[in-house]
């Protein structure tokens, strides 16, 4: 089952320096962090802060075109969490058909914003990501991993509920 998600915030990962977008599904309040890429971050930002650049961004150009070609963005569905990697699709509708792409999570959220289409999490990905607040189990080894473990180990879902944009 699909559940509607929103963006509850965008952080930083204290440990790493690498942003999390938060999604939260609207049926429970389930807290779901992706850990994304800064230029991700940046364009996500740049629509929940309607900050307009002078030049297209990526995202924005990706926009233009499909816009061009009468194309618009139905839906973005985050699928599947597999070896702490999430997966998405961006569902597309064009005069001709209808058809769906593979695209990073972050992409997705940036594309949905832009479209200002819905944003769903499958049941599998909550259930998964609900597994990360539990015990862990550190494969890496040196101190640095050992912090890392520790971090997440001490992560509740209400640490991210602190952080709106």
């Amino acid at each position: 089952m699909l559940h509607k998600a929103n963006i509850a915030g965008l952080t930083i990962d204290p440990a790493s320096n690498t942003p999390i977008v938060i999604l939260k599904s609207l049926d429970d309040d389930q807290a779901i962090p992706i850990w994304i890429g800064l230029l991700e971050a940046t364009s996500i930002a740049s629509v929940l802060q309607d900050i307009k650049f002078d030049r297209p961004m990526t995202h924005d150009l990706f926009k233009n075109v499909l816009d061009v070609q009468n194309i618009e963005v139905l839906k973005v569905e985050v699928y599947d969490l597999k070896d702490n990697t999430f997966y998405a699709k961006i569902y597309f509708a064009g005069q001709e058909k209808k058809f769906s792409l593979d695209a990073r999570p972050s992409d997705a959220i940036a594309v949905a914003l832009r479209f200002k289409a819905p944003i769903y999490v499958d049941d599998k990905v909550i259930e998964k990501s609900k597994m990360g607040f539990g015990e862990v189990e550190i494969s890496d080894k040196s101190e640095e991993g050992k912090k890392w473990a520790e971090y997440l180990e001490k992560l509740s879902q209400e640490d991210f509920g602190k952080y709106k944009v």
